[in-house]
């Protein structure tokens, strides 16, 4: 007596519906747009440089090879500039997460006479642009004799408006009966900030962080303003001094690029869920 096989199950097959179709190819179509530069970049920086300039401009070198890259090691301290780069931007997120946390838990928890006022100029400074600032700011660190340091790098990126607002958003919408329930169990406001309050906000602070290091990251005006010095150089502005002494070298304009470019694209792969989930908590999303 034989038994038959068993079949195996078959997964019913789901049909796309047509806006799923759309969906799909839009974001195809923006990732191309996006990945594109990247990829004419990295192409453009295994070419040698006599080809690099050839016209009409082709994608993939005809002959491969990587002398941008080891031309721009060689040329440039590479190595104290991502020191530099790193010191200043992991001191600027420290510093912009204690500051605007302690601001924006104070201005979405309690009252004083003036937090109108203060909280209308740290709105101001969302309208102000940084580069309006840079003249007298100059003039600030210069006086203070901060002028080629990392104190004078760092400290005028530190009190961002937009980082405490985003804050302080997420500091109103946490409930207001969980800092009550410690009240009474007799802690103090020090206490619920550091054991109640800083834990939920774990997303919204880590959103804070990237953002501010990225920016600061790529912040190359101010480093250029306030440091003559090529060992105190970041990376955006040690990259521009080197093409600027050799000339425009295609090649190596584009490895160089790269290099300043891929620690912010390591930073974005393994946080990019914290950047969405800081942004869906702060409600900033749907503003």
């Amino acid at each position: 007596m034989t038994t038959a096989a068993p079949q195996a199950r078959v997964r019913p097959r789901r049909n796309w519906p047509p806006s799923q179709i759309v969906l799909t190819l839009v974001g195809a179509a923006v990732s191309v747009v996006f990945l594109a530069p990247l990829a004419w970049a990295l192409f453009t920086s295994l070419k040698s440089e006599t080809e690099a300039v050839e016209v009409p401009p082709h994608w993939l070198p005809k002959e491969w090879t990587g002398q941008a890259w080891s031309a721009v090691l060689e040329s440039g301290n590479i190595t104290d500039w991502l020191v530099n780069s790193l010191v200043v931007s992991v001191c600027v997120t420290a510093v912009v997460l204690v500051t605007g946390a302690l601001a924006g838990y104070g201005f979405a928890r309690t009252e004083f006479r003036g937090r109108g006022v203060l909280m209308g100029v740290v709105m101001t400074g969302l309208m102000v642009s940084p580069a309006v600032l840079g003249v007298p700011l100059f003039t600030t660190v210069q006086q203070m004799g901060m002028v080629d340091t990392y104190w004078g790098m760092i400290l005028p990126q530190c009190a961002p408006a937009a980082m405490v607002y985003i804050l302080y958003k997420f500091f109103q919408g946490v409930p207001r009966e969980l800092e009550e329930a410690a009240f009474i169990d007799g802690a103090g406001r020090w206490r619920v900030f550091f054991t109640i309050i800083l834990p939920l906000s774990r997303p919204s602070l880590a959103a804070v962080g990237i953002f501010t290091f990225i920016s600061s990251w790529n912040n190359f005006l101010w480093p250029y303003m306030v440091t003559n010095n090529p060992d105190l150089m970041t990376m955006p502005n040690g990259i521009a001094t080197v093409m600027n002494s050799y000339g425009i070298q295609w090649a190596q304009l584009m490895a160089g690029g790269l290099m300043a470019g891929l620690p912010l694209i390591v930073v974005f792969v393994f946080f990019q869920r914290q950047i969405v989930a800081g942004v869906a908590h702060t409600g900033l999303a749907g503003q």
